[in-house]
């Protein structure tokens, strides 16, 4: 596994030197964006020293095309070193992101400043949002199985690049995303027959039914503009036991076996409805608060970083579950066993 960041964005200095006043010191929103879990988060723009709410989806994209291909080749480099492998030896690239979009894409430049060979195979997830990484994941573990020959998952999402104009009225669904989302990417490599690592058992995913409203990130003449509504913990609530269920059913007796949890911070009633739910303990989700307080939400590559905090301490034969919420309303898991 390997990750990269951009600069560094303190919370509390966003609030006081560009939204309290884009707010009008507005006390409900200073509360959701101070209390949304995050101390810190990064961002290729940091909108104290540029503001980009007014800039073209075009704009935004061309920015995209600079940033990305950097930030996202210094994961890949961690991830390749930390599996003792090189890009040439690469049999399968997955690139996944819902914040920039360009073609020729970010697959195919990276894999040739790179240098994997002229034959890799590559796929591009895109606009799935933050649960895009499990099924890159899957894709990824799939290719590995049938194919024999290693396979990289890169998640890259630049969530700075859309901030969205200041509106005339007060939108609490801005408020909330404009105070969670963080810049990140995020790499893994799956090899087959791996001595050491977390073997990848399934994937498999639920889509809460009438719930495509809840959640949006549609695009628009200014960015990517994100909906989110305050019933998604809830919808969430209903359906992750089952989803949770149907994962490990095959592979293990019941949650109490799972060493490790892996949760994608969406934010930290998320968090909570998976503790209540569940039944987990703090301790099992701490790695995912901690995240979410030092990274903020970094869309597909989040529970990437969260599973790999959480790998070090699993030991041999333990199993361990990533989970991550998206559109659809989507909940996408992974079982994983360390070996």
């Amino acid at each position: 596994m390997g990750a990269a960041f951009p600069g560094s964005l303190d919370q509390q200095s966003l609030w006081d030197e560009v939204f309290e006043r884009r707010y009008r010191g507005d006390r409900l929103a200073r509360r959701l964006f101070l209390g949304a879990g995050v101390r810190t988060r990064h961002g290729v723009v940091d909108p104290r020293r540029e503001d980009v709410s007014g800039w073209s989806t075009a704009a935004r994209m061309r920015r995209y095309v600079d940033e990305a291909p950097a930030l996202g080749g210094r994961a890949v480099r961690g991830a390749l070193a930390d599996a003792g492998l090189s890009a040439a030896e690469v049999g399968l690239f997955v690139v996944v992101s819902c914040t920039g979009y360009a073609t020729p894409g970010l697959d195919i430049q990276l894999a040739r400043e790179l240098g994997m060979p002229a034959s890799v195979r590559r796929l591009l997830i895109g606009h799935m949002g933050c649960y895009g990484a499990i099924p890159g994941m899957g894709a990824a573990a799939d290719f590995v199985r049938a194919r024999r020959l290693p396979a990289l998952v890169l998640c890259v999402e630049l969530t700075s690049l859309h901030i969205q104009p200041e509106q005339p009225h007060r939108d609490l669904e801005q408020v909330v995303a404009h105070a969670l989302f963080g810049d990140a990417a995020a790499a893994i490599v799956l090899v087959p027959d791996a001595a050491h690592g977390l073997e990848v058992l399934d994937t498999t995913a639920a889509t809460a039914p009438g719930s495509e409203d809840l959640m949006t990130w549609h695009v628009t003449d200014h960015g990517f503009r994100m909906g989110l509504s305050r019933e998604v913990p809830d919808v969430l609530a209903k359906h992750v036991e089952e989803a949770t269920a149907s994962l490990l059913d095959p592979f293990t007796a019941d949650r109490g076996d799972v060493a490790g949890w892996a949760v994608h911070p969406g934010g930290p009633r998320i968090i909570d409805v998976v503790e209540e739910r569940l039944g987990l303990a703090a301790a099992q989700t701490a790695v995912a608060r901690r995240v979410l307080a030092t990274r903020g939400n970094c869309s597909s590559g989040t529970v990437l970083l969260v599973l790999d905090q959480i790998r070090g301490g699993l030991a041999a034969g333990a199993t361990a579950v990533a989970m991550a919420f998206g559109p659809g309303l989507t909940l996408c898991l992974a079982a994983l066993r360390r070996r």
